[in-house]
């Protein structure tokens, strides 16, 4: 993962980014997707670094982060079902952590075709769902690190992945779920007050008030 001193940064834009997914992910899903491409590109890139060495870190960090953007967005037209999909596989991970042991890998991918198939069925409701969950989550975490609460800090650096698990948070922070669930919750709620009951691209429109008759 990225250097301490990289850390705030980083932290700043995932507080940014799941703003923008959390309260507004169906209105600019395009952006989110490039937003949460780069994040997991530059995830992937630096946890397979063999290095400690920062400048290639932090290379590592933007080459992966653009080419995963690049790949989500180049996906746009299947990133609903891909959406789903990974909802669904991380559906599947939450309810294992109230089972002992790793859900089955034929499990993970029954639940990713039926997060994708549902994703693609229901579109609207599904994105929103997932912007808002995932964007308040990225936002906490990234908030954690910034008021200087060490959880998200010592196990970023220590490769620990339990950022990805939000009902198996990192011991000192268990009250993040319901902070999570709540500000999930209310990310749906503004996304779909926003969007209202049109399709998502429909300006809002104004009536005008007639001048009353004399």
């Amino acid at each position: 993962m990225l250097p301490a001193a990289y850390q705030v940064p980083a932290a700043i834009l995932l507080v940014i980014g799941g703003l923008v997914a959390c309260f507004a992910g169906y209105r600019v899903f395009r952006t989110v997707l490039g937003i949460y491409g780069f994040i997991f590109g530059a995830f992937v890139a630096t946890s397979a670094m063999g290095t400690s060495d920062t400048a290639w870190l932090v290379g590592a960090a933007l080459v992966g982060g653009i080419v995963g953007a690049l790949l989500l967005l180049a996906a746009y037209f299947i990133g609903v079902a891909l959406v789903g999909a990974g909802a669904g596989a991380l559906i599947a991970n939450l309810i294992w952590t109230w089972i002992e042991g790793d859900p089955h890998p034929f499990i993970i991918v029954l639940f990713s075709v039926a997060g994708a198939l549902l994703a693609t069925w229901l579109q609207r409701y599904v994105i929103t769902l997932v912007t808002a969950f995932g964007g308040a989550w990225t936002m906490l975490v990234g908030a954690l690190a910034l008021m200087g609460i060490r959880g998200p800090l010592d196990a970023t650096t220590a490769g620990n992945i339990w950022v990805a698990y939000p009902l198996n948070p990192a011991p000192g922070v268990t009250w993040l779920p319901w902070a999570w669930v709540v500000l999930g919750l209310l990310g749906t709620a503004v996304q779909m007050a926003i969007v209202g009951g049109g399709d998502g691209t429909r300006p809002v429109r104004f009536k005008r008030r007639r001048p009353a008759r004399e």
